[in-house]
Protein backbone atom coordinates (compact mmCIF):
# COMPACT_ATOMS: atom_id res chain seq x y z
CA UNK A 1 0.00 0.00 0.00
CA UNK A 2 1.28 3.33 -1.24
CA UNK A 3 1.37 6.00 1.22
CA UNK A 4 -1.93 8.56 1.32
CA UNK A 5 -0.88 12.00 -0.17
CA UNK A 6 -1.24 14.67 2.35
CA UNK A 7 -4.63 17.41 1.62
CA UNK A 8 -3.86 20.10 -0.01
CA UNK A 9 -5.95 22.62 2.20
CA UNK A 10 -7.62 22.35 5.75
CA UNK A 11 -11.44 22.24 5.79
CA UNK A 12 -13.39 23.59 8.55
CA UNK A 13 -13.20 20.02 10.20
CA UNK A 14 -9.76 19.77 9.53
CA UNK A 15 -9.57 22.76 11.81
CA UNK A 16 -11.51 21.54 14.59
CA UNK A 17 -9.77 18.54 14.74
CA UNK A 18 -6.60 20.22 14.56
CA UNK A 19 -7.86 22.33 17.80
CA UNK A 20 -9.49 19.51 19.59
CA UNK A 21 -5.63 17.27 18.82
CA UNK A 22 -3.57 20.59 20.54
CA UNK A 23 -5.78 20.75 23.22
CA UNK A 24 -5.44 17.49 24.40
CA UNK A 25 -2.26 17.26 23.87
CA UNK A 26 -1.60 20.53 26.14
CA UNK A 27 -3.85 19.14 28.71
CA UNK A 28 -1.76 16.15 29.44
CA UNK A 29 1.55 18.11 29.00
CA UNK A 30 0.29 20.54 31.63
CA UNK A 31 -0.72 17.41 34.23
CA UNK A 32 2.73 16.00 33.35
CA UNK A 33 4.39 19.39 34.15
CA UNK A 34 2.28 19.41 37.28
CA UNK A 35 3.33 15.84 38.20
CA UNK A 36 6.88 17.04 37.55
CA UNK A 37 6.17 20.12 40.21
CA UNK A 38 5.78 17.74 43.04
CA UNK A 39 9.41 16.34 42.37
CA UNK A 40 12.07 17.70 44.71
CA UNK A 41 14.69 17.36 42.65
CA UNK A 42 13.30 18.88 39.31
CA UNK A 43 14.67 22.43 39.79
CA UNK A 44 12.43 25.58 38.20
CA UNK A 45 14.33 26.28 35.45
CA UNK A 46 14.29 22.21 34.22
CA UNK A 47 10.54 22.97 34.87
CA UNK A 48 10.09 25.89 33.15
CA UNK A 49 12.34 24.56 30.10
CA UNK A 50 10.39 21.48 30.36
CA UNK A 51 6.89 23.68 29.93
CA UNK A 52 8.76 25.41 27.22
CA UNK A 53 9.68 22.31 24.77
CA UNK A 54 6.08 21.18 25.67
CA UNK A 55 4.29 24.01 24.61
CA UNK A 56 6.81 24.27 21.64
CA UNK A 57 5.73 20.23 20.78
CA UNK A 58 2.15 21.15 21.01
CA UNK A 59 2.90 23.74 18.39
CA UNK A 60 4.40 21.69 15.90
CA UNK A 61 1.51 19.90 15.80
CA UNK A 62 0.26 22.01 13.27
CA UNK A 63 2.35 20.61 10.76
CA UNK A 64 1.53 17.04 11.62
CA UNK A 65 -0.46 16.33 8.32
CA UNK A 66 2.33 17.16 6.01
CA UNK A 67 5.03 15.72 7.85
CA UNK A 68 3.22 12.80 10.52
CA UNK A 69 6.34 10.61 10.61
CA UNK A 70 9.07 12.57 10.89
CA UNK A 71 6.97 14.78 13.97
CA UNK A 72 6.32 11.63 15.71
CA UNK A 73 9.85 10.35 15.56
CA UNK A 74 10.67 13.64 16.56
CA UNK A 75 8.44 14.01 19.68
CA UNK A 76 9.30 10.18 20.78
CA UNK A 77 13.04 11.21 21.13
CA UNK A 78 11.89 14.23 22.83
CA UNK A 79 9.35 13.02 25.15
CA UNK A 80 11.58 10.36 26.13
CA UNK A 81 13.35 13.26 28.33
CA UNK A 82 10.78 16.17 28.26
CA UNK A 83 7.02 14.70 29.54
CA UNK A 84 5.21 17.45 28.80
CA UNK A 85 5.71 17.01 25.00
CA UNK A 86 3.99 13.22 25.45
CA UNK A 87 0.65 14.76 24.90
CA UNK A 88 1.99 15.14 21.89
CA UNK A 89 4.00 12.70 21.24
CA UNK A 90 0.57 10.78 21.50
CA UNK A 91 -1.28 13.35 19.17
CA UNK A 92 1.55 12.72 16.39
CA UNK A 93 1.50 8.90 17.27
CA UNK A 94 -2.13 8.66 16.52
CA UNK A 95 -1.80 10.93 13.23
CA UNK A 96 0.93 7.99 11.78
CA UNK A 97 -1.81 5.62 12.77
CA UNK A 98 -4.57 7.15 10.58
CA UNK A 99 -2.41 8.11 7.98
CA UNK A 100 -0.03 5.75 7.36
CA UNK A 101 0.29 1.94 6.39
CA UNK A 102 0.59 -0.79 8.61
CA UNK A 103 4.53 -1.19 8.21
CA UNK A 104 4.95 2.25 9.02
CA UNK A 105 2.97 2.47 12.49
CA UNK A 106 4.14 -0.54 13.69
CA UNK A 107 7.96 1.38 13.14
CA UNK A 108 6.58 4.39 14.86
CA UNK A 109 4.79 2.19 17.40
CA UNK A 110 7.79 0.40 18.81
CA UNK A 111 9.78 3.10 19.18
CA UNK A 112 7.17 4.29 20.94
CA UNK A 113 6.63 1.40 23.05
CA UNK A 114 10.39 1.44 23.88
CA UNK A 115 10.66 4.88 24.70
CA UNK A 116 8.04 4.63 27.32
CA UNK A 117 10.30 2.55 30.02
CA UNK A 118 13.39 4.83 28.70
CA UNK A 119 11.28 7.85 29.93
CA UNK A 120 9.99 5.96 33.38
CA UNK A 121 13.55 5.16 34.07
CA UNK A 122 15.05 8.89 33.38
CA UNK A 123 12.17 10.89 34.75
CA UNK A 124 10.27 9.13 37.11
CA UNK A 125 6.88 10.51 38.14
CA UNK A 126 7.31 10.80 42.18
CA UNK A 127 3.57 9.67 42.60
CA UNK A 128 3.79 6.60 40.19
CA UNK A 129 6.45 3.25 40.80
CA UNK A 130 8.58 2.32 38.05
CA UNK A 131 6.16 -0.84 36.55
CA UNK A 132 3.24 1.54 36.84
CA UNK A 133 5.08 4.24 35.32
CA UNK A 134 5.73 2.37 32.53
CA UNK A 135 2.47 -0.06 31.60
CA UNK A 136 0.94 2.80 32.18
CA UNK A 137 2.68 4.94 29.23
CA UNK A 138 2.36 1.80 26.87
CA UNK A 139 -1.42 1.33 27.31
CA UNK A 140 -1.52 4.92 26.26
CA UNK A 141 0.54 4.24 23.16
CA UNK A 142 -1.23 0.98 22.26
CA UNK A 143 -4.41 2.62 22.80
CA UNK A 144 -4.45 5.81 20.61
CA UNK A 145 -2.44 3.56 17.63
CA UNK A 146 -5.36 1.07 17.94
CA UNK A 147 -7.71 4.13 17.79
CA UNK A 148 -6.14 5.40 14.91
CA UNK A 149 -5.52 2.47 12.41
CA UNK A 150 -9.43 1.89 13.45
CA UNK A 151 -10.44 5.14 11.95
CA UNK A 152 -7.80 4.54 8.93
CA UNK A 153 -10.07 1.50 8.43
CA UNK A 154 -13.12 2.97 8.46
CA UNK A 155 -12.05 5.75 6.43
CA UNK A 156 -11.11 3.07 3.62
CA UNK A 157 -14.18 1.05 4.30
CA UNK A 158 -15.70 4.57 3.28
CA UNK A 159 -13.97 5.38 0.61
CA UNK A 160 -14.11 2.18 -0.92
CA UNK A 161 -18.46 2.12 -0.21
CA UNK A 162 -17.59 5.09 -2.59
CA UNK A 163 -15.81 3.66 -5.12
CA UNK A 164 -17.90 0.73 -5.61
CA UNK A 165 -20.92 2.94 -5.58
CA UNK A 166 -19.56 5.06 -8.22
CA UNK A 167 -18.53 2.20 -10.14
CA UNK A 168 -21.99 0.76 -9.93
CA UNK A 169 -23.34 3.85 -11.07
CA UNK A 170 -20.30 4.11 -14.15
CA UNK A 171 -21.80 -0.35 -15.08
CA UNK A 172 -25.29 1.06 -14.92
CA UNK A 173 -24.60 4.35 -16.81
CA UNK A 174 -22.82 2.01 -19.41
CA UNK A 175 -25.19 -0.88 -19.43
CA UNK A 176 -28.47 1.73 -19.99
CA UNK A 177 -25.85 3.33 -22.96
CA UNK A 178 -25.96 -0.55 -24.31
CA UNK A 179 -29.63 -1.02 -23.92
CA UNK A 180 -30.29 2.24 -26.17
CA UNK A 181 -27.84 1.05 -28.57
CA UNK A 182 -29.37 -2.39 -28.94
CA UNK A 183 -32.79 -0.48 -29.28
CA UNK A 184 -31.28 1.77 -31.93
CA UNK A 185 -30.47 -1.80 -33.82
CA UNK A 186 -33.46 -3.15 -33.29
CA UNK A 187 -35.47 -0.26 -34.54
CA UNK A 188 -33.32 -0.07 -37.37
CA UNK A 189 -33.70 -4.15 -38.47
CA UNK A 190 -37.82 -3.55 -37.58
CA UNK A 191 -37.96 -0.79 -39.89
CA UNK A 192 -35.83 -2.03 -42.51
CA UNK A 193 -37.57 -5.31 -42.94
CA UNK A 194 -40.91 -3.63 -42.87
CA UNK A 195 -40.70 -0.74 -44.83
CA UNK A 196 -37.61 -1.92 -47.43
CA UNK A 197 -40.08 -4.73 -48.94
CA UNK A 198 -43.00 -2.51 -49.24
CA UNK A 199 -41.16 0.83 -50.66
CA UNK A 200 -39.27 -1.65 -53.21
CA UNK A 201 -42.99 -2.22 -54.40
CA UNK A 202 -43.88 1.66 -54.75
CA UNK A 203 -40.33 2.26 -57.09
CA UNK A 204 -41.47 -0.36 -59.45
CA UNK A 205 -44.78 0.60 -59.91
CA UNK A 206 -43.91 4.11 -60.23
CA UNK A 207 -41.41 3.71 -62.59
CA UNK A 208 -43.15 2.05 -64.89
CA UNK A 209 -46.19 4.68 -64.84
CA UNK A 210 -43.57 6.68 -65.22
CA UNK A 211 -41.95 4.91 -68.36
CA UNK A 212 -45.53 4.37 -69.79
CA UNK A 213 -47.87 7.83 -69.28
CA UNK A 214 -49.49 6.96 -72.62
CA UNK A 215 -51.20 3.52 -71.23
CA UNK A 216 -54.72 2.79 -71.37
CA UNK A 217 -56.40 5.19 -68.36
CA UNK A 218 -57.54 1.76 -67.16
CA UNK A 219 -53.88 0.06 -66.89
CA UNK A 220 -52.60 3.38 -65.11
CA UNK A 221 -55.31 2.81 -62.51
CA UNK A 222 -54.88 -0.42 -61.82
CA UNK A 223 -51.11 0.64 -60.96
CA UNK A 224 -51.91 3.69 -59.18
CA UNK A 225 -54.40 1.24 -57.11
CA UNK A 226 -51.58 -1.09 -56.37
CA UNK A 227 -49.34 1.86 -55.45
CA UNK A 228 -52.07 3.16 -52.94
CA UNK A 229 -52.67 -0.23 -51.38
CA UNK A 230 -49.06 -0.48 -50.91
CA UNK A 231 -48.34 2.98 -49.67
CA UNK A 232 -51.45 1.99 -47.37
CA UNK A 233 -50.04 -1.43 -45.75
CA UNK A 234 -46.20 0.50 -45.50
CA UNK A 235 -48.18 3.07 -42.99
CA UNK A 236 -49.90 0.11 -41.67
CA UNK A 237 -46.59 -1.62 -40.82
CA UNK A 238 -44.81 1.54 -39.88
CA UNK A 239 -47.43 2.71 -37.38
CA UNK A 240 -47.67 -0.75 -35.88
CA UNK A 241 -44.09 -1.16 -35.52
CA UNK A 242 -43.63 2.70 -33.91
CA UNK A 243 -46.86 1.66 -31.61
CA UNK A 244 -44.54 -1.43 -30.38
CA UNK A 245 -41.46 0.56 -29.98
CA UNK A 246 -43.38 2.98 -27.74
CA UNK A 247 -44.33 0.09 -25.80
CA UNK A 248 -42.91 -0.39 -22.23
CA UNK A 249 -40.67 -3.25 -22.13
CA UNK A 250 -40.80 -3.79 -25.93
CA UNK A 251 -37.84 -5.61 -26.96
CA UNK A 252 -37.77 -5.71 -30.84
CA UNK A 253 -40.96 -8.40 -30.76
CA UNK A 254 -43.50 -7.10 -28.39
CA UNK A 255 -47.19 -7.85 -29.23
CA UNK A 256 -47.10 -7.07 -32.83
CA UNK A 257 -47.41 -10.63 -35.22
CA UNK A 258 -44.36 -11.52 -36.44
CA UNK A 259 -44.67 -13.36 -39.71
CA UNK A 260 -43.09 -16.48 -39.74
CA UNK A 261 -42.42 -19.30 -41.95
CA UNK A 262 -46.59 -20.16 -42.54
CA UNK A 263 -46.28 -16.82 -43.96
CA UNK A 264 -43.65 -17.27 -46.56
CA UNK A 265 -45.65 -18.46 -49.68
CA UNK A 266 -47.90 -14.97 -48.87
CA UNK A 267 -45.09 -13.20 -48.88
CA UNK A 268 -43.46 -14.88 -52.66
CA UNK A 269 -47.27 -14.14 -53.98
CA UNK A 270 -46.83 -10.84 -52.84
CA UNK A 271 -43.79 -10.48 -54.93
CA UNK A 272 -45.49 -12.24 -57.87
CA UNK A 273 -48.62 -9.85 -57.58
CA UNK A 274 -45.67 -6.88 -58.36
CA UNK A 275 -44.58 -8.85 -61.90
CA UNK A 276 -41.65 -10.60 -60.33
CA UNK A 277 -40.72 -14.52 -61.30
CA UNK A 278 -40.68 -16.25 -57.91
CA UNK A 279 -40.39 -20.26 -57.73
CA UNK A 280 -41.16 -21.79 -54.46
CA UNK A 281 -39.61 -24.91 -53.40
CA UNK A 282 -40.91 -25.70 -50.05
CA UNK A 283 -39.52 -29.14 -48.78
CA UNK A 284 -40.61 -28.27 -44.83
CA UNK A 285 -43.70 -30.73 -44.07
CA UNK A 286 -45.06 -28.66 -41.83
CA UNK A 287 -44.11 -24.93 -41.84
CA UNK A 288 -46.13 -24.30 -38.53
CA UNK A 289 -44.08 -26.56 -36.54
CA UNK A 290 -40.85 -24.50 -37.12
CA UNK A 291 -40.38 -22.57 -33.98
CA UNK A 292 -40.81 -19.10 -34.50
CA UNK A 293 -37.82 -17.25 -34.03
CA UNK A 294 -36.16 -19.45 -36.78
CA UNK A 295 -39.16 -19.19 -39.10
CA UNK A 296 -39.69 -15.38 -38.40
CA UNK A 297 -35.58 -15.47 -39.27
CA UNK A 298 -35.85 -17.08 -42.28
CA UNK A 299 -39.00 -14.96 -43.62
CA UNK A 300 -36.54 -11.85 -43.00
CA UNK A 301 -34.07 -13.73 -45.41
CA UNK A 302 -36.27 -14.08 -48.08
CA UNK A 303 -38.20 -10.82 -47.92
CA UNK A 304 -34.85 -9.32 -48.02
CA UNK A 305 -33.57 -11.38 -50.91
CA UNK A 306 -36.64 -10.88 -52.84
CA UNK A 307 -36.36 -7.29 -51.99
CA UNK A 308 -33.07 -6.92 -53.41
CA UNK A 309 -33.43 -9.02 -56.54
CA UNK A 310 -36.64 -6.44 -57.20
CA UNK A 311 -33.99 -3.55 -57.19
CA UNK A 312 -30.73 -5.05 -59.32
CA UNK A 313 -32.33 -7.92 -61.26
CA UNK A 314 -35.45 -6.87 -62.63
CA UNK A 315 -37.11 -9.35 -64.78
CA UNK A 316 -34.83 -12.02 -63.64
CA UNK A 317 -36.13 -15.71 -62.27
CA UNK A 318 -36.09 -15.78 -58.38
CA UNK A 319 -35.32 -19.38 -56.89
CA UNK A 320 -36.33 -19.98 -53.11
CA UNK A 321 -35.46 -23.16 -51.67
CA UNK A 322 -36.36 -23.59 -47.80
CA UNK A 323 -35.94 -27.25 -46.37
CA UNK A 324 -34.65 -28.47 -43.07
CA UNK A 325 -35.65 -30.70 -40.02
CA UNK A 326 -35.45 -30.87 -36.44
CA UNK A 327 -31.85 -32.60 -36.05
CA UNK A 328 -30.32 -31.08 -39.47
CA UNK A 329 -31.65 -27.18 -38.50
CA UNK A 330 -33.70 -25.16 -41.62
CA UNK A 331 -31.25 -23.86 -44.78
CA UNK A 332 -32.85 -21.36 -47.08
CA UNK A 333 -31.51 -20.27 -50.18
CA UNK A 334 -32.58 -17.18 -52.60
CA UNK A 335 -30.62 -17.32 -55.84
CA UNK A 336 -31.02 -15.35 -59.27
CA UNK A 337 -29.75 -15.10 -62.44
CA UNK A 338 -28.21 -11.64 -63.66
CA UNK A 339 -30.59 -9.38 -64.46
CA UNK A 340 -32.44 -7.89 -67.87
CA UNK A 341 -30.22 -3.97 -68.95
CA UNK A 342 -31.41 -1.19 -69.97
CA UNK A 343 -33.39 -1.43 -73.05
CA UNK A 344 -34.00 -4.93 -72.42
CA UNK A 345 -37.44 -5.84 -71.55
CA UNK A 346 -38.83 -7.21 -68.64
CA UNK A 347 -42.07 -8.74 -67.04
CA UNK A 348 -45.12 -7.80 -66.78
CA UNK A 349 -47.29 -7.10 -63.34
CA UNK A 350 -50.68 -7.24 -62.87
CA UNK A 351 -51.44 -3.88 -63.58
CA UNK A 352 -50.57 -4.46 -66.61
CA UNK A 353 -47.70 -1.64 -67.17
CA UNK A 354 -44.22 -3.25 -67.26
CA UNK A 355 -41.87 -3.27 -64.39
CA UNK A 356 -38.86 -3.84 -66.78
CA UNK A 357 -39.47 -0.14 -67.76
CA UNK A 358 -38.07 0.89 -64.56
CA UNK A 359 -34.49 0.07 -65.37
CA UNK A 360 -34.56 1.59 -68.69
CA UNK A 361 -36.57 4.92 -67.17
CA UNK A 362 -32.97 5.13 -65.63
CA UNK A 363 -35.25 4.76 -62.15
CA UNK A 364 -33.21 2.71 -59.92
CA UNK A 365 -34.29 1.40 -56.28
CA UNK A 366 -31.50 2.60 -54.49
CA UNK A 367 -29.86 0.02 -52.07
CA UNK A 368 -26.97 0.97 -49.03
CA UNK A 369 -26.48 -3.14 -48.65
CA UNK A 370 -27.01 -2.30 -44.91
CA UNK A 371 -30.04 -5.00 -45.14
CA UNK A 372 -27.35 -7.48 -46.18
CA UNK A 373 -25.43 -6.85 -43.29
CA UNK A 374 -28.39 -6.94 -41.14
CA UNK A 375 -28.92 -10.33 -41.93
CA UNK A 376 -25.75 -11.79 -41.43
CA UNK A 377 -26.34 -10.06 -37.61
CA UNK A 378 -29.74 -11.37 -37.11
CA UNK A 379 -28.64 -15.08 -38.18
CA UNK A 380 -25.92 -14.69 -35.77
CA UNK A 381 -28.30 -13.63 -32.93
CA UNK A 382 -30.48 -16.74 -33.81
CA UNK A 383 -27.00 -18.88 -33.49
CA UNK A 384 -26.85 -19.85 -37.58
CA UNK A 385 -25.31 -18.31 -40.28
CA UNK A 386 -25.62 -16.28 -43.64
CA UNK A 387 -23.70 -15.55 -46.37
CA UNK A 388 -23.97 -14.02 -49.79
CA UNK A 389 -22.55 -13.08 -52.57
CA UNK A 390 -22.28 -13.40 -56.72
CA UNK A 391 -22.42 -16.65 -58.43
CA UNK A 392 -20.42 -17.29 -61.59
CA UNK A 393 -22.91 -16.52 -63.97
CA UNK A 394 -23.29 -13.32 -62.67
CA UNK A 395 -26.31 -13.89 -60.44
CA UNK A 396 -26.80 -13.84 -57.02
CA UNK A 397 -27.01 -16.05 -53.97
CA UNK A 398 -28.11 -16.04 -50.43
CA UNK A 399 -27.50 -18.77 -48.33
CA UNK A 400 -28.34 -19.18 -44.59
CA UNK A 401 -28.59 -22.19 -41.96
CA UNK A 402 -30.88 -21.86 -38.74
CA UNK A 403 -30.54 -24.24 -36.17
CA UNK A 404 -34.08 -25.79 -35.30
CA UNK A 405 -34.41 -24.59 -31.77
CA UNK A 406 -37.25 -22.47 -29.87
Amino acid sequence: MTEERPRAARGLRDWVVDILCLALAAVIGILAAEALRKDPDVSPALLAADQIVGAVACVALWTRRRWPVPLAVTLIVISTFVPPASGAMLVAVFTVAVHRPFRTVAAVGGLALVSEPVQAAVRPDPDLPFLVATATGVLLVLTVIGWGMFVRSRRQLVLSLRERALRAETEARLRAEQAQRLARERIAREMHDVLAHRLSLLCVHAGALEFRPDAPPAEVARAAGVIRDSAHQALEELREVIGVLRAPGADGGGDRPQPTLAALEELVEESRQAGMEVVLDQRVADAASVPEATGRTVYRIVQEALTNARKHAGGAEVSVRVEGSAEAGLTVEVANPPGGGPGEPGGTDRSGVTDGSTARSGAAVPGSGQGLIGLAERAALAGGRCSHGPTPDGGFRIHGWLPWRP
